[in-house]
C-alpha cells in the first residue's frame, strides 16, 4: 500500500476514535482493510459494553472475520490509532494480519516495540509487517485532549 493510502485509512481510524471518545471511552479507533476495501472499523467500547476485551482492534478483527467468513485475515491490514497492547498484538498475530499500521506509541502498554514486541517475536508463527507513526501527532493529540478533558471535568 502507498503512504497516502495509509494516511487515508488512519484518518478513518481517527474518525472511529472520535466516536469512542464521544461515548466516554478511550478514543482509540481501528480499521481492517483488504485489497483496498474497508472490511471493518471499530472504536473502544469497554465502557459501553462492560467487556474488558472490547478494544477497537479486537472488535474490528471480529467484524472482519465475520465479513470474510474465516478467522484467517490473510492479506489484510489493521490500522489503529495507538500501538496495540499485548492482548491486541496477540490477536492480530493469531488472525494472521499481514500489515499493522499504527499512529501513536503506547508508553504504558505498547506491545509492538515500546514495552514488548509481540508481533515481531520469532517464537510465534506469524510476524506481520509493521508501519509505525502514521499521523502520530494527530493520534496522540486525540488521546491527550480526551484525558485533559477528563481531568478538567473530574
Amino acid at each position: 500500500m502507498s503512504a497516502e493510502f495509509d494516511v487515508e485509512c488512519m484518518r478513518l481510524a481517527l474518525d472511529e476514535a472520535r466516536l469512542g471518545g464521544q461515548s466516554d471511552d478511550v478514543p482509540i479507533g481501528a480499521v481492517v482493510v483488504r485489497n483496498g476495501e474497508v472490511l471493518a472499523s471499530a472504536h473502544n467500547q469497554r465502557g459501553a459494553t462492560g467487556d474488558p476485551t472490547a478494544h477497537a482492534e479486537v472488535l474490528a478483527l471480529r467484524t472482519a472475520a465475520e465479513q470474510l467468513g474465516t478467522w484467517r485475515l490473510d492479506n489484510c491490514t489493521l490500522y489503529v490509532t495507538l500501538e496495540p497492547c499485548t492482548m491486541c498484538a496477540g490477536a492480530l498475530v493469531l488472525a494472521r494480519i499481514e500489515r499493522l499500521v499504527f499512529g501513536a506509541w503506547n508508553a504504558e502498554m505498547g506491545a509492538v516495540g515500546t514495552l514488548w514486541d509481540v508481533v515481531r517475536d520469532r517464537r510465534v508463527n506469524h510476524q506481520p509487517e509493521v508501519v509505525a507513526g502514521v499521523l502520530a501527532d494527530e493520534c496522540s493529540a486525540s488521546l491527550r485532549d480526551f484525558f485533559a478533558t477528563k481531568r478538567d471535568s473530574g
